[in-house]
């Protein structure tokens, strides 16, 4: 067997974070094309196939989804690698505008790894007031929730969610289980900012919710969660940000079904900045974290 390039071995771990030739080919800055010659080139390279044809799309094989997970493992042993060597000289102050959910449930139980590999660096991170805000003139870089859409900036995509439904097991217990996606309509419902994603969850399991406004609203995440925890309700939230919770034994999935959210995680910065040192480590840094700590597959309805 010949070893595969890293190129395609990184198209491979993109198609498998995406799901998609399109957004692989976005994040590495290739035709699409080009990256379905990578994928095939790696399949011929390793002796078994990796992609399969479901409906008019394409998706990983099960041998596939077990070699690209290995693969992010792979690239993050590397990518690390890379920082370690590169981290002399690199120092400085350093502001992330991070979103209130993902900087208190995700970033502050990792950043710790990366101020060991850049001690130098004086970091500081702050919270916007909306998911999409990349205004700041104090942020140096902005870990934003949106669609992508900040033309006059440098953007990366870090990750997609998908939102399930989640609460706490004493609840789950109250309820007497929940069997049906429709049994959830037995609980008081708990949404962040609007009432989108359960309306989206409940189109997509062909529920038809008679109140789709029930329930309460809450500006945080961190707040949604907490309600979640305490029983107050079913929460639609991500495994990357309730990874800790769920682990824990503090939230449970009484669905494995999740629904791909319209916006996802981007690291944005001015096109000025984008460029720094400290920029690219945090970004470098930042996907090596990530890759490892992505959540397991569900069954996704669009």
């Amino acid at each position: 067997m010949r070893i595969p390039s890293t190129q395609a071995l990184r198209a491979l771990d993109s198609f498998a974070r995406h799901g998609s030739v399109w957004r692989a080919a976005d994040e590495l800055h290739l035709t699409r094309s080009a990256v379905s010659h990578q994928l095939r080139l790696l399949e011929r390279d390793l002796g078994f196939e990796l992609l399969q044809r479901v409906g008019k799309g394409v998706t990983l094989t099960p041998q596939g989804r077990r070699y690209a997970l290995d693969v992010r493992k792979a690239l993050s042993v590397i990518g690390e690698a890379a920082a370690r060597h590169e981290s002399k000289g690199v120092a400085g102050s350093f502001s992330v505008s991070c979103t209130p959910g993902f900087a208190s449930l995700w970033l502050c139980t990792h950043i710790g790894g990366f101020q060991d590999m850049y001690p130098d660096v004086a970091l500081r991170i702050q919270t916007p007031r909306r998911l999409d805000d990349v205004t700041s003139p104090d942020a140096d870089v902005f870990i934003a929730f949106g669609i992508g859409n900040w033309p006059s900036h440098a953007v990366e995509l870090l990750c997609d969610i998908e939102f399930t439904p989640l609460c706490s097991p004493s609840l789950l217990n109250k309820l007497g289980g929940l069997p049906k996606p429709q049994d959830l309509l037995r609980a008081r419902l708990l949404h962040l900012v609007d009432f989108e994603d359960w309306s989206r969850w409940f189109a997509a399991t062909g529920v038809e919710n008679p109140d789709p406004e029930c329930g309460t609203v809450f500006s945080d995440m961190n707040l949604v969660f907490s309600a979640a925890i305490a029983g107050q309700g079913i929460a639609m939230g991500d495994e990357l940000t309730s990874r800790k919770a769920l682990d824990e034994g503090r939230l449970v999935r009484p669905f494995d079904i999740a629904i791909k959210s319209p916006r996802s995680y981007f690291l944005v910065a001015e096109r000025a900045k984008a460029d720094h040192p400290i920029a690219r480590a945090f970004g470098s840094w930042l996907q090596s974290r990530l890759a490892e700590t992505a959540p397991r597959q569900s069954l996704s309805l669009a």
